[in-house]
């Protein structure tokens, strides 16, 4: 990958919701978040990019706002439906974060633009198809590129896919490892997010295509734990699968590194305080899922929350994620961690900012690897560093 370039990271989509908060976060940390090994590191170099000039002139100007540096910024338009404009953007950068949803039907030019410029990508997408086709399509091209491809670099999956890392490196080496994750949340979400959801629950039913990345085809067995509701005395609430791209990350980090052991086996659940609570939310999600599959009234549902509205501030700063995991191997147990604020909007952005600038600044201390890739597979434990230095706690707490 070329590195000598005019921005470290570009932001495309800083209009939205999600993206002017990872601009946001750029402008008031990427300073120590570019330095924080080496006190002489200059600044990150950074870019905001979208479709609408004044849009992006206006948070340009709320930038300066936070920082006056920040009127060194840059601004780019460039837009989905045009690839030259997406190469011109991604040759400007070292790597390229896009917020801009739902990827299976915006995000695939992007991706082929930054292999083609040789430019790093992370983005935000939980959505299974559009991944399945990034691995399908991209993977071998990106690898021979030298290009790092990282999807899920926002709650879907960091918290997941790093904890499950960080249990399984307290675990003996070269025994078979089980680890489930219940996930705890408060939080809101912002309209891109709501028309994401509705795109993936539109074609959930289609058959997935298995991970075709180099490390699934490999010799390591890694499977999911059988999935069932239950309740769990020792939390005093009910646990149920829950549906999300995570556990596919997961496993596809378990089938290439070998610190997952020579049997890896996971399980992903939400907790559930109250019986009534999970009955209601299986039956919610049941039903805008079946909704979703119907063209005119997943339009309608389209309507409830537009793109670019999300929670307030204030709401923000109420909310809250934990994710427990509990790992065993054939000789040890242990109970680990991952937790923070706002899990949709505030700790996404600083997720997905830092794996950008872990990209950019960290390269000779990552895994050699490229191609479309998970985040523990292209960062690692270098990554979990850089988020526990921003605040995202990881905890051992027994074994």
């Amino acid at each position: 990958m070329t590195l000598d370039r005019t921005y470290d990271v570009i932001v495309y989509g800083a209009t939205g919701f999600t993206g002017r908060l990872v601009a946001e976060y750029l402008a008031t940390r990427g300073k120590e978040a570019s330095a924080r090994d080496d006190a002489s590191a200059r600044p990150a170099r950074f870019a905001i990019a979208g479709r609408s000039a004044g849009r992006l002139a206006e948070v340009k100007a709320a930038l300066e706002a936070i920082d006056p540096a920040c009127a060194a910024v840059g601004v780019i338009e460039a837009t989905s439906e045009d690839a030259a404009s997406l190469e011109r953007m991604a040759s400007q950068a070292r790597v390229v974060i896009t917020t801009v949803g739902p990827y299976s039907s915006r995000g695939e030019a992007l991706v082929e633009a930054c292999i083609r410029a040789g430019t790093d990508y992370a983005d935000l997408t939980g959505e299974p198809e559009f991944v399945d086709r990034l691995l399908e399509r991209h993977h071998e091209a990106a690898r021979a590129a030298g290009v790092k491809i990282v999807n899920c670099c926002g709650f879907d999956s960091i918290p997941h896919d790093l904890g499950v890392l960080f249990t399984v490196t307290k675990l003996p080496a070269g025994e078979p490892i089980a680890v489930e994750g219940v996930v705890r949340a408060h939080g809101s979400f912002s309209g891109g997010t709501w028309q994401s959801l509705l795109e993936i629950m539109a074609h959930g039913g289609r058959r997935r295509r298995e991970a075709r990345s180099e490390g699934a085809r490999g010799a390591r067995k890694a499977q999911g734990l059988k999935a069932r509701i239950r309740y769990e005395k020792p939390l005093r609430a009910w646990v149920c699968p829950m549906p999300s791209i995570d556990p596919e990350i997961v496993l596809r980090s378990a089938r290439e590194l070998d610190v997952y052991g020579p049997d890896f086996q996971y399980g992903h659940y939400m907790q559930v305080k109250s019986g009534l609570q999970l009955v209601i939310g299986i039956a919610g999600f049941g039903a805008v899922a079946a909704l979703a599959k119907v063209g005119p009234t997943r339009e309608l549902l389209r309507k409830v929350r537009s793109p670019g509205e999300g929670p307030s501030a204030e709401e923000r700063a109420r909310s809250w994620f934990q994710v427990t995991f509990h790992g065993k191997s054939a000789s040890r147990r242990v109970v680990t961690r991952v937790s923070g604020g706002d899990p949709g909007y505030s700790e996404t952005a600083k997720m997905v900012a830092e794996s950008a600038l872990c990209m950019a600044f960290d390269r000779e201390r990552l895994p050699a690897r490229a191609g479309v890739l998970t985040p523990a597979v292209a960062m690692g434990e270098r990554l979990i560093e850089r988020l526990q230095a921003a605040g995202i706690r990881f905890e051992l707490l027994e074994g």
